[in-house]
């Protein structure tokens, strides 16, 4: 059996995506963002933005400018998603029209922002199949946004919904729908890892995530020209957190967070020779430098393999065998 099968057991492994999200929602940005996605591989995703990062009074142009990239072939990997308007938008209907009807069999994900409960996903998910029935797609992934105090009380049973893939933590406007008991220091570094309401919403989200396998994104660092800022935001989310995702603003912000989120080659040998002599003994428990290794820990150690590989790491030769074993082997 492929190890995936020994290891998970005939259920779904969790879900892996690329550990950037680039958002961007200007004509300018989205080619420049494209340019960077062929020359550096799928390592990271795009978000067009239709929302809050695109400009306001020509929302039908933007959505046909947006079909239009999508369905070029400067998309060259289909890793490229929309944020669709929120649900109570003039613009939803429109957006998932346009964009869902015109383009939905190369669209990764679609994003919706300022959902307020699971029902009003739902909701959304529904409009977003009709259209994207009408162009052959079935399962177009959705990611959501955990923004406002409705979502993240329903942030389990969001990340429940078997089409929903991703939820992203919106940390400005959450901080915002305090109306000023939160303080500004909280949108950003240090604020945004201590701040106990702050801190409470992000670890709520990241468990419902992950109690349903799906990806969790951390929000947005707002300084665009200090590298080292990012980095440390990205570590942070992912060492203390669990966040497996993080959203970029600034193309300067993409290779620190790939960087952040990738396993080191340390990681990556450790998980080798545990997996090897762990295949060896036909998935059983093994001891290695005087420590017990089981399934469970097989798979941790599998899912180290897999985020290397979806980062685009070159692996040791042996790590390569392990992770693109096929059932014949």
């Amino acid at each position: 059996m492929h190890p995936s099968e020994v290891l998970f057991q005939g259920k779904r492994q969790p879900l892996l995506l690329p550990a950037c999200d680039h958002y961007c929602g200007s004509e300018k940005l989205m080619r420049k963002s494209m340019a960077l996605q062929q020359e550096l591989g799928p390592v990271f995703d795009i978000t067009f933005d239709c929302e809050d990062g695109a400009a306001a009074g020509s929302e039908i142009e933007h959505a046909l400018l947006v079909t239009q990239l999508i369905n070029s072939e400067d998309n060259r990997f289909n890793r490229i998603g929309v944020r669709l308007h929120d649900t109570g938008s003039v613009h939803f209907a429109g957006d998932v029209a346009a964009i869902v009807g015109a383009c939905a069999a190369r669209l990764a994900y679609v994003v919706l922002p300022k959902v307020e409960s699971v029902d009003e996903v739902r909701r959304a998910i529904d409009l977003i199949n009709q259209h994207a029935a009408k162009a052959g797609r079935t399962d177009l992934p959705v990611h959501v946004l955990v923004e406002t105090h409705g979502a993240l009380h329903d942030a389990y049973d969001i990340a429940a919904l078997p089409q929903v893939e991703c939820l992203s933590f919106g940390i400005m406007d959450f901080v915002s729908a305090h109306y000023g008991a939160v303080p500004a220091s909280a949108m950003r570094t240090p604020g945004q890892f201590t701040h106990p309401l702050v801190v409470r919403a992000k670890l709520e989200m990241v468990a419902a995530c992950h109690a349903h396998g799906k990806v969790a994104s951390h929000n947005v660092t707002t300084d665009i020209k200090d590298s080292a800022v990012v980095a440390n935001d990205a570590q942070r989310a992912g060492a203390e957190f669990g966040f497996t995702r993080m959203w970029s603003i600034h193309p300067d912000q993409i290779k620190p967070i790939l960087k952040a989120f990738m396993p080191r080659l340390s990681e990556v040998n450790e998980a080798t020779n545990i997996l090897t002599e762990a295949m060896n003994a036909g998935w059983g428990p093994i001891a290695q430098h005087g420590r017990l290794h089981d399934r469970a820990s097989y798979r941790y150690y599998w899912t180290v393999l897999q985020r290397a590989k979806l980062a685009g790491l070159a692996l040791p030769e042996a790590a390569a065998a392990i992770v693109n074993q096929t059932d014949s082997q």
